[in-house]
């Protein structure tokens, strides 16, 4: 569905208020219901707060294996990765969207994060929103428990489907084959978290996807159990902000993704002085991105320091190759540890990839 933008701060929810509405709708009798559209909401509700549509295809998912959650959408809207995607390691995950509540996101974690299941979390959050009639929300918590909710009112094609550990959603699609195709693909899919949630939006575009078209899109995943370092628990967490082939792009940039963290794991393990570590990270990280420079001299450093310098030479003049920039920074990199103080070395390291000079009679 859609997801709609930011509203005006006076229009925003007061977290603390939300929460409690939210809280206090989870104890109303199920026979309970918000005011039909165009009545004042009741007592400890909350009014519906003025929205943008960002109508949306998305995905919420845990893997069972290894208990990532993670979220995964694209719309024709700019920046839908600011909006719709919500996630917290150990508690769950949730897409807000259509006529999107941007507290639905944070609030919907907080209950999570509160003990609450993704069904009881939903239903407090929908029962003290007057607007409801136009959201189309999905969770899911850290035990693989999934709650979904298309308003009667969002624009169609809409709906969900809801499978095990996950649920798809759309709205304002081309037709109503979206959301199956969605949830078919992952449940076909292999690989990890990542892979199958961008399997599923793949799908969705293939199906037909949203009407007008796409512009951006957005993936984060966290891990199951919070480490306690919020930063370290985000395993993914990208967006593309304006693209006219969004899904490529966050495919493309998901392995650069991975390309990285080889490339921060070695960079961990020579702060360690375990070069053997960093080789090996640094080499992944090669397979995986052979015509980044970054990736190709730090590599390079990383066998130069370990001995391997034969082995090392074709990086560095691959990398210079690339941008003869990386060529000047080397001389630098003794006076940091990162590459032995040897004069004959640095020199060689540095003229890797150049002409020989001309001999006699050339």
């Amino acid at each position: 569905m859609p997801a709609r933008t930011p509203t005006p701060p006076a229009a925003v929810p007061r977290a603390a208020g939300a929460l409690a509405a939210a809280l206090a709708a989870l104890c109303l009798p199920l026979s309970a219901r918000p005011a039909p559209p165009g009545r004042a909401p009741a007592a400890g509700r909350l009014a519906p707060s003025p929205a943008r549509p960002v109508h949306t295809y998305s995905i919420v998912a845990r893997d069972p294996a290894t208990g990532q959650l993670g979220v995964a959408v694209q719309s024709h809207w700019f920046s839908v990765g600011a909006i719709v995607p919500w996630a917290e390691a150990g508690v769950g995950a949730v897409a807000t969207q259509s006529f999107v509540d941007p507290a639905s996101g944070p609030l919907g974690i907080e209950l999570m994060r509160a003990g609450r299941s993704a069904p009881e979390a939903l239903a407090g959050l929908l029962a003290a929103d007057g607007g409801r009639d136009v959201r189309q929300v999905a969770m899911v918590d850290a035990k693989g428990r999934v709650a979904a909710h298309t308003g009667a009112r969002c624009i169609a094609a809409a709906g969900q489907q809801v499978g095990k550990d996950f649920s798809v959603q759309a709205n304002l699609m081309a037709n109503a084959r979206v959301w199956p195709a969605m949830s078919r693909a992952f449940e076909a899919a292999k690989g990890d978290l990542a892979d199958r949630m961008l399997a599923a939006l793949d799908a969705a575009q293939a199906a037909g996807g949203d009407i007008r078209g796409q512009q951006s899109a957005a993936l984060i995943v966290v891990a199951g159990t919070p480490s306690g370092r919020p930063w370290a628990d985000r395993i993914l967490d990208l967006r593309v902000e304006d693209h006219p082939r969004p899904l490529e792009e966050l495919r493309r940039l998901v392995g650069v993704a991975r390309a990285y963290a080889h490339m921060n794991a070695g960079d961990l393990a020579v702060e360690h002085a375990d070069l053997a570590a960093a080789e090996r990270e640094y080499g992944a990280a090669a397979a995986l991105l052979p015509d980044s420079a970054e990736v190709a001299y730090w590599y390079g450093v990383a066998l130069a320091s370990n001995g391997q310098v034969e082995r090392a030479l074709p990086l560095f003049a691959r990398a210079y190759a690339i941008d003869p920039a990386w060529r000047d920074l080397t001389p630098r990199l003794p006076a940091s540890g990162l590459l032995p103080d040897d004069p004959k070395l640095v020199a060689r390291l540095r003229a890797a990839g150049s002409a020989p000079p001309a001999g006699p009679g050339r």
